[in-house]
C-alpha cells in the first residue's frame, strides 16, 4: 500500500506562509508612552518626569530628521531602540528596550533588497517616531 505525501506537503507549505502580525503605529504609539515617555514625554521632545534626573539630556525625537538634514534613518532609529548600537555610540541613559525584541515577526528589508525576519513591534515603535518628525522627512535611508 503506497502512502501519498501530498496532504503532508500542503500541510507544511500552509504552515509556512502564516499572515502577517496586526501590529501598526497605534502600537508603537502604546509602546512608546509604555517605555520611552518617562524620559523623552508624552510628546517625545525630551521633557519626561524623568529626563532631570539623567547624565544626558533626553533626545528630541521629533527632530530625528532635522538633525540628518530631512533624512530618517530607519535603522540608525531602531538601532537605538533595541539596544544594538550600545557597543559604539555611547548613551549611558538610554535602556534597552527588552519589549519591542520579542513577539510576533515581519519581513524587513534593511536596504539590500533581502528580507530580513524583524520584530513587528521594534518596527512600528520606528514607524511611529517617524511620523512625529517635524518637519517631515523629505528623504529616506534604511
Amino acid at each position: 500500500m503506497r502512502k501519498s505525501l501530498i496532504p503532508l506537503g500542503l500541510l507544511l507549505l500552509g504552515c509556512a506562509t502564516a499572515p502577517e502580525p496586526d501590529i501598526s503605529r497605534d502600537d508603537g504609539q502604546a509602546l512608546f508612552a509604555e517605555n520611552c515617555a518617562i524620559c523623552h514625554g508624552f510628546d517625545a521632545r525630551g521633557g519626561g518626569p524623568l529626563a532631570t534626573e539623567l547624565d544626558t539630556r533626553s533626545a528630541d525625537l521629533t527632530q530625528i530628521a532635522a538633525r540628518r538634514g530631512g533624512v530618517w534613518p530607519m535603522l540608525e532609529v531602531m538601532s537605538i531602540i533595541d539596544g544594538y548600537t550600545r557597543r559604539t555610540d555611547p548613551r549611558k541613559d538610554m535602556p534597552i528596550i527588552t519589549g519591542v525584541t520579542g513577539g510576533p515577526m515581519v519581513d524587513f528589508d534593511s536596504g539590500n533588497g533581502d528580507m530580513t525576519p524583524t520584530p513587528a513591534r521594534l518596527i512600528a515603535l520606528a514607524e511611529y517616531l517617524e511620523g512625529l518628525q517635524s518637519p517631515s522627512p523629505t528623504r529616506y535611508v534604511p
